[in-house]
């Protein structure tokens, strides 16, 4: 026998798609992590009647295992329509990257019964995968949050390879893993590592053997000292020198390729002559104050701006544009028709316009060159269109009849037009001075007067007056090729608070006119243009750059990232991903929104984003840094499926042979991702703590640094303890440093700098990146911040106390209380203290070394006295009186029994689906639900739902009440929840949990709650030992598993359509276990116990209030036969057959004993599930010939009661019910309702209780009621006296009801065809009762048939009235189907209400079908609400939407909610309605794709239903909504038939597909 096979784990992580093609998941951002060894899923799950499913795809550029990714290659998924499942696609992820996908469709049209305009195709926008990089060093996994990362700036590391491996070596020691490196190409003029001279070529004064000396280097660094490489690329710009340019000026700005930077060069120019020119025009060459200052900007006022002419730029030429219109005009060149003589109606009453008018209409239709600037007078007038002025005020020119002084005339007329048209373009001029005026005096005082800035106050030739914003390539052969407009650069720089997308030298950009630019001189600015057609030579070059440095390094730093063409950057990364797929990605990125950051990290897959602690101003500020990068908070709910290990295993293959190992899918969810941070301590680009803080933060901001759950990093000098921030450009001195002497380094107190500690900080940072230490825990005492992370299973972890120091916190212990570790041990790992010599003299003497870049003199110490104390499993930490500024002390934590917690993790999400396996539906009702009304009556009264303090009664007792509240609280971690803090404060609600199932495990009929109380038992045992911060997320991964596996334990014991469909039918279909169960109170018999359904919670749900015989047979096809559970429906139906009487059955059973008949309607809703059993049961004919004792005697109005001998003493087959039922409403009934009066119904008048109803033998159609009873479902009493609606209905739908007669007819054609196959013995029904006249079902059920669209139908057109029963004048909307006929006001039978379509779904043969879609289309419009059917026509003058049944005002209408039905959107109609648009649709249909479109049409009308249900805590529908979907505080928040009709409508549709 072969060994079994082991099972395999595939984790899949789950998109679902909106209806629009949204990724339905937080942020929209998907970030995933690294691709493993045997590829993890991606799937994406689609609703199988979306609107993107119509000729819809899914396109994805995630390439196929073994593929090369191409950014424009996409992968097309047909997404095949199936409005009964969930479309799933499954992409393995085998890449690092950023991919991206999309769907196209065709969108569904506006519904309408006629022939609409085909919809064009379309396409969603773009949505992005990111990928995270699978690192690995020296063959061992390394996250990204591991990682320790060293920045250093090349040209100071000293003589290769000598001085650099000493440095080297000191990183490695240090326990740094990745090093930084400033860029390692050839420098331009200025020396700065950032403007690179040769983007192909290595910097030879350090690698002499170029290329062949970096892959050496690289390869020690991994091998021998165990650090990855980093490098920048910089793609913006090139050194100002670099020879390439000469060649190849396209590759920059210039006139000739940006010609709209001609003005910026002219004043660029101007300013520098100017500059030249001070001393000569004597004014000040070195500015010791403002006023030296101002007399130069009224200088640059004068001579640069006025004498450049600027304005030229703006304004159209007067003279030469008023010159060609008068010559067009003259030349008859404009644009009037040909021969004609006056104007086009667009100058109507030109001559009464005022001259701006005419002036706008120049602007708006002859104007031409203001879409950018340019050359001088780029903005023109159109000759020929300004001549249709002219033309339009004096006419056609005419020789013969006009002459000279018409010229002088028309010329005058449009030389003061123009000179109106430049007033707009001369104030655009005013504006771009005033600001070129602002940021010259603000660039000028600040380098040269500033107290802050650098105080150059001399101008000279070395020190210009301005920064120039263009380099001028040198006059050469090379350059002399080139047109002399191509030979001025302009210069790269950046800009305040600049929008990133866009190109700040660009056509729609006028910084570099406007002086808006910071500018670096040393650095030409690159055209890239829109792609590589371009600029050929620059992306060719630039892209073998990159791919240069992605053959070495394991990841880069895009440097300025904010002002990189974003389409560029993609075009790199791909190249270097090409060489390199696990490529880390890092940007520095300032462009002032979140929202932007994440447009460019989701495009380009960007690792993490470069933010710096040394930014902070204060210790709150250092400590908000802390808490934003430091994971999650600690005991962080888990957020992944926790029954995962207990899922249905799938075959990988897709069959279940056995000839692959089982795979077990591991469902993930996408959780919010926030942009990863790569936090520093401090960068190559800011001051050091020396400057900005106290030099003694140096140690505590490091050590706050490590302690975070991100990348983190420093840079050389920082660890030394470096006085100030290394000048990048002009700095010729070299590093030095202890750490790189050659020797170890051990963690102990030492000179020089911090690298000891540090090594310490960055081996427990890394350790707890690579091992999962991913929650922590923040706290910020005035100068201290407490960090505290710990691993989320194991609950190891590291603690941290800093010091801060910021100035003038002094030297002493600050006064930090003791901090009390509750449940958790410790183990002091070291305190230290720093010490720096930073007075001015060390300071100096660091800062004027002539070789050598070094820290201030300092030293680490051991502080002694940290006191330890335990107190039961507690830990109390106090520091002693010296505890300076600068001083850290560190802790390594455990939780005592613990460190099993992996053990316990996977024990309390184990064993769920086998303790749960034997429980039935009825069991479900009482784990998963009860409300407070059942909970009160299963415990007799003593217990009820469990309360939250502070947050108020769960909904349910079961775990659905627990699992609705910890759903929202585990989604967004909110561990500050009351849920949360009653666990913290006790263990109550373990108690409750358990108690209540242990209890009711120990009755009769719930033996099979005894495995589940157990397993939550064992459980809660478990939990109740680890620490009460803790357990919160544990009693929520109990709470998680047990719901999960009792939800799906439900969910199999149901029908296949259910089992098989999607996750909306299986939520609708537990609807059916949550109002299915036993009640103390309520059964469906006087002396047997069993299940019922209530009609709603909490409101119906209790007593004689939960039976309800119209509800249960609204519901009852949906929830009991559509969910499989046909004893359960069999059941209500013999329970209710045995009360027939009058040939109804009760609307409030009350066990048998105390029906009342008042219902019209609920026995026809009885009789169609009577038939629905028959056609949907497997031998569900057999019904019929089922026995049941009746309450009452048949055909005998006598009331007795229950326990009177004759109750129950006679019996009839539910075939006998069926004809009892027809005959008497064939005879027709009077009687008067049993116990009539104000015992039985206080609101209702006396005439209320006589229920008369009679069939018209002319038309077959039965009538019934009064105006002063409610006998349907609309069956609203007016109850109040102030208003004077007391005893009158709101809706007393009296006369024939056109769903009554739906199901008449439905039930008349049901039994003819049981007849004639012999399975129904009666031929018909006598019309008097006596059996004197006898008319067979078929007959009746044809004049019911001959006569429906006449007696019901209101025709489209006015003239087609006289084809049917209708009264024209009291006709308030057309095309549609009356709501009553013959009712006792007429304008009633004539309202649109939502109950034709129950009509149209048991009986469409009644319908004419055009007839019918018409009047759903009507309804479609006017009544359908986002969840609801609106129960009357908003343009009646009933209509009153909303209902509150607490209202007592004066207001016949709306008083104690007499309008119930008048207005309110009710959900149960939903689905007949939704039913027959789908039958009747699908009638006019012929192809499969029109089809199609019919279930999408249904599909989009289910989006609101299937919002509410997932998002409500009652997991169920509402009875009722107001308004369009507004919440109604009186409606019952989970309905039996708002769900149960759309479980119907699933029905129908599988029917439907299947024929």
């Amino acid at each position: 026998m072969s060994p079994p096979k082991r099972q395999v784990s595939q984790a899949v992580y789950l998109v679902p798609l909106t209806d629009s093609g949204a990724p339905d998941v937080a942020g929209e951002y998907i970030y995933l992590p690294p691709p493993s060894d045997a590829s993890y899923t991606l799937r994406f799950a689609i609703q199988g009647t979306s609107s993107i499913c119509r000729k819809g795809s899914l396109w994805v550029n995630i390439p196929a295992q073994g593929e090369e990714f191409d950014r424009n290659k996409y992968r097309e998924y047909k997404l095949a329509p199936d409005f009964n499942r969930t479309i799933e696609i499954d992409i393995p992820i085998t890449l690092a990257g950023a991919f991206a996908f999309y769907t196209t469709y065709t969108p569904l049209p506006e519904f309408s019964t006629k022939d609409v305009t085909p919809t064009t195709p379309t396409r969603t926008p773009t949505y992005y995968v990111d990928v995270s990089p699978k690192l690995t060093l020296q063959n061992s996994p390394l996250p990204l949050d591991a990682l320790s990362i060293f920045s250093v700036i090349s040209k100071f590391m000293g003589k290769y390879p000598m001085d650099w491996d000493k440095h080297l070596h000191g990183i490695s020691e240090r326990g740094y893993n990745m090093v930084h490196f400033t860029p390692l190409m050839m420098r331009g003029d200025s020396n700065s590592p950032y403007s690179i001279y040769d983007q192909h070529q290595f910097d030879k004064t350090v690698f002499p053997n170029g290329e062949k000396d970096v892959a050496s280097m690289i390869t020690k660094m991994e091998r021998d000292f165990g650090l990855l490489g980093l490098t920048d690329v910089v793609w913006n710009h090139t050194a100002n020198n670099s020879k390439w340019l000469e060649e190849h000026p396209e590759a920059g700005y210039n006139v000739a390729t940006a010609p709209w930077l001609e003005s910026a060069l002219e004043l660029d120019t101007a300013l520098l002559k100017f500059g030249e020119d001070l001393q000569s025009l004597g004014l000040p060459t070195t500015l010791n104050s403002v006023d030296d200052l101002l007399k130069i900007m009224d200088g640059i006022k004068i001579r640069v701006i006025g004498g450049t002419r600027l304005w030229e730029y703006y304004v159209v030429n007067v003279e030469r544009d008023t010159q060609a219109a008068v010559a067009a005009w003259m030349d008859g060149k404009t644009n009037l028709n040909e021969g004609a003589t006056t104007v086009k109606s667009g100058f109507d009453g030109v001559g009464d316009w005022p001259l701006k008018k005419k002036a706008d209409w120049l602007i708006d239709n002859a104007l031409s060159g203001g879409d950018r600037l340019g050359e001088r007078f780029r903005r023109n007038i159109n000759p020929q269109a300004a001549a249709a002025l002219l033309a339009a005020l004096f006419g056609r020119y005419d020789r013969r009849i006009n002459s000279t002084p018409d010229e002088r005339v028309a010329y005058g007329t449009m030389h003061s037009f123009l000179n109106e048209v430049n007033l707009q373009f001369y104030r655009e001029y005013d504006a771009d001075c005033a600001e070129i005026m602002e940021q010259l005096f603000n660039r000028i005082k600040y380098v040269r007067i500033d107290e802050h800035g650098p105080k150059n106050r001399n101008i000279t030739a070395d020190s210009p007056l301005i920064e120039s914003y263009f380099t001028r390539l040198p006059d050469n052969e090379i350059t002399r090729k080139h047109d002399e407009k191509s030979l001025a650069l302009v210069n790269n720089g950046w800009i305040w608070a600049a929008d990133a997308m866009r190109d700040n030298a660009g056509p729609k950009s006028r910084a570099y006119l406007r002086r808006e630019v910071i500018v670096w001189g040393d650095c030409v600015k690159l055209r890239y243009g829109s792609g590589p057609q371009d600029s050929p030579f620059l992306w060719d070059f630039m892209a073998k750059y990159t791919r240069l440095m992605a053959k070495y390094f394991t990841a880069f730093r895009i440097d300025n990232c904010h002002s990189t063409p974003i389409h560029l950057a993609e075009y790199m990364l791909d190249q270097a991903r090409k060489v390199r797929p696990n490529l880390a990605v890092f940007a520095e990125l300032f462009t002032g929104s979140e929202q932007m950051d994440f447009v460019f990290v989701e495009r380009l897959g960007i690792s993490a984003l470069i933010r710096e602690a040394m930014q902070a101003w204060s210790t709150a500020e250092v400590s908000r840094l802390v808490h934003r990068h430091g994971g999650r908070p600690i005991g962080s709910l888990e957020v992944d499926e926790v029954a995962d290990a207990e899922k249905a295993t799938k075959q990988a293959n897709g069959h279940g042979n056995g000839s692959l190992p089982p795979t077990r899918e591991i469902i993930r969810t996408i959780k919010q991702s926030g942009v990863h941070a790569l936090f520093m301590d401090c960068t190559h680009d800011n001051e050091v703590p020396a400057q900005k803080r106290d030099a003694r933060d140096t140690l505590p901001n490091a050590a706050l640094v490590a302690m975070c759950a991100c990348s983190t990093g420093s840079v050389m000098g920082y660890d030394e303890i470096y006085p100030e921030l290394i000048e990048l450009v002009h700095e010729q001195r070299l590093y030095s440093s202890p750490s790189s002497n050659g020797a170890p380094i051990k963690v102990q107190a030492s000179e020089g700098g911090i690298g000891s500690i540090k090594r310490l900080l960055n081996q427990i940072h890394t350790l707890m990146g690579k091992d999962g230490y991913d929650e922590t825990h923040v706290h910020h005492e005035g100068e201290y911040i407490t960090v505290h992370r710990v691993h989320p299973q194991s609950r190891k972890g590291y603690f941290l106390i800093a010091h801060t120091a910021f100035p003038g916190y002094g030297n002493g212990n600050g006064g930090f209380s003791p901090v009390h570790l509750t449940g958790t041990k410790a183990k002091p790992l070291g305190s230290w203290l720093l010490e720096v010599d930073a007075s001015q003299e060390a300071k100096n003497a660091a800062i004027h070394d002539p070789t050598t870049l070094r820290g201030l003199p300092s030293r680490t110490k051991d502080i002694r006295g940290v006191n330890l104390e335990t107190r039961g499993q507690d830990t109390i930490i106090t520091i002693p009186e010296k505890f300076p500024p600068g001083s850290i002390a560190l802790f390594e934590t455990w939780i005592p029994g613990a460190e099993r917690s992996e053990g316990l993790d996977k024990f309390v999400t184990s064993g769920a689906r086998q303790a749960f396996s034997q429980c039935d539906l009825t069991d479900l009702n009482f784990v998963l639900y009860r409300c407070e009304p059942e909970e009160r009556d299963s415990s007799f009264g003593s217990d009820g739902v469990y309360a939250i303090p502070n947050y108020g009664p769960l909904v349910y007792a079961g775990l659905q009440g627990w699992w609705s509240v910890l759903r929202d609280v585990i989604a967004k971690n909110d561990l500050g929840h009351p849920i949360c803090q009653h666990l913290r404060d006790g263990q109550w609600a373990l108690d409750y949990c358990h108690g209540r199932l242990q209890r009711m495990s120990s009755k009769k009929g719930y033996e099979h709650l005894q495995q589940p109380a157990e397993w939550l038992r064992e459980r809660f045992e478990a939990i109740r030992k680890v620490p009460s911060f803790l357990l919160p997320r544990y009693f929520a991964m109990v709470v998680q598993t047990a719901y999960n596996a009792a939800f799906e334990r439900g969910i199999e014991l149901m029908a296949d359509n259910v089992r098989t469909g999607q996750s909306f039918l299986q939520s609708l279909s537990m609807v059916s276990a949550q109002v299915t169960g036993y009640m103390n109170n309520a059964s469906l018999w006087p002396a047997k116990t069993v299940p019922s359904l209530a009609a709603g919670l909490p409101h119906f749900s209790s007593d004689w209030a939960r039976c309800w015989g119209r509800d249960i047979f609204i519901s009852l096809r949906g929830l009991l036969l559509g969910t499989g559970r046909y004893a359960d429906a069999k059941e209500h139906i013999l329970a209710f057959a045995s009360v027939l009487k009058h040939g109804m059955i009760p609307n409030l059973l009350s066990g048998g004993k105390l029906p009342r008949y008042n219902s019209r309607d609920s026995i026809w809703f009885f009789l169609q599930n009577i038939q629905d059993y028959t056609k949907m049961v497997p031998n569900g004919m057999s019904i019929m010939q089922e026995t049941v004792e009746r309450r009452f005697l048949p055909y005998d109005d006598t009331w007795f009661s229950h326990e009177d001998p004759r109750a129950y003493s006679k019996t009839s087959t539910i075939e006998d019910i069926i004809q009892e039922s027809l005959q008497r409403h064939a005879s027709g009934m009077s009687f008067r309702e049993y116990n009539a009066g104000p015992n039985l119904d206080s609101q209702m008048k006396d005439e209320g209780f006589n229920i008369d109803i009679h069939v018209d033998w002319d038309t077959g159609i039965i009538f019934g009621g009064n105006q002063f009873n409610c006998g349907t479902w609309m069956d609203k009493m007016g109850e109040s006296e102030k208003a004077g609606s007391k005893g009158v209905p709101g809706t007393p739908r009296d006369g024939a009801a056109v769903e009554i007669t739906g199901m008449l007819y439905s039930t008349l054609v049901w039994v003819d065809a049981l007849r004639q196959q012999g399975k129904y013995k009666y031929d018909g029904v006598s019309i008097s009762g006596e059996g004197d006249e006898v008319i067979s079902f078929k007959n009746w059920a044809t004049k019911i048939k001959e006569n429906f669209e006449r007696c019901y139908y209101v025709p489209l057109k006015h003239k087609d009235d006289r084809k049917y029963d209708v009264n024209s004048k009291v006709v308030n909307r057309r095309g549609i189907y009356k709501d009553l006929y013959k009712s006792g006001k007429e304008y009633e039978d004539y309202q649109l209400r939502p109950n034709f379509p129950i009509a149209m779904t048991v009986a469409p043969e009644l319908f004419d079908p055009e007839h019918a879609l018409y009047a759903l289309h009507i309804a479609d419009k006017h009544l359908c609400g986002p969840t609801g059917m609106a129960t009357l026509d908003p343009s009646d003058l009933n209509y009153r939407p909303n209902y509150n049944n607490a209202e007592d005002s004066t207001d016949f209408h709306t008083s104690k909610g007499r309008n119930y039905h008048q207005g309110p959107e009710w959900l149960w109609p939903t689905g007949f309605f939704l039913r027959a648009l789908l039958r009747f649709d699908l009638m006019r249909r012929k192809t499969p794709e029109e089809k199609v479109e019919t279930y999408q049409q249904v599909t989009r009308r289910l989006a609101g239903c299937m919002k509410a249900i997932k998002e409500s805590p009652w997991a169920g529908l509402t009875e009722l909504t107001n308004q369009n979907g507004a919440f109604c505080a009186d409606s019952s928040p989970t309905q039996a038939w708002s769900a149960g009709c759309l479980i119907d409508l699933f029905h129908d549709a599988r029917e439907f597909s299947a024929h």
